[in-house]
């Protein structure tokens, strides 16, 4: 069994107005592939996970989503990664919630 990296859920467990800038921002950056693009090299996540024992897999892919969340986009925070078990293709499919990022709370406390 192997994470499907091209396939996952973004739930919000907040609202927000750049909701949908923010969503089209992480699937942009969770479905590139680490080295593809060609000024920033570290942009999008790194696959060396996916030969691992699934255990090890599940919380190498978490980190790395986490890690490149809190690098790339200012605006949300990985709250939580849990997966659904596709067991006709034998894969796991991410899904990953995210909560607005401390930052961006505070920001918006004091423009209401």
């Amino acid at each position: 069994m192997t994470i499907d990296t091209s396939s996952f859920d973004l739930n919000f467990n907040y609202q927000s107005p750049e909701i949908e800038d923010i969503k089209r921002c992480l699937v942009t950056l969770y479905s590139t592939k680490a080295g593809q693009q060609p000024l920033d090299r570290e942009f999008g996540l790194a696959c060396d996970f996916i030969s691992a024992p699934i255990d090890v897999c599940k919380n190498l892919y978490a980190l790395e989503v986490i890690e490149k969340t809190e690098r790339y986009e200012k605006r949300a925070q990985v709250a939580d990664v849990t997966y659904h078990t596709n067991y006709d293709t034998g894969q796991l499919e991410p899904i990953i919630l995210l909560g607005a990022a401390d930052h961006y709370k505070e920001v918006g406390e004091d423009e209401e």
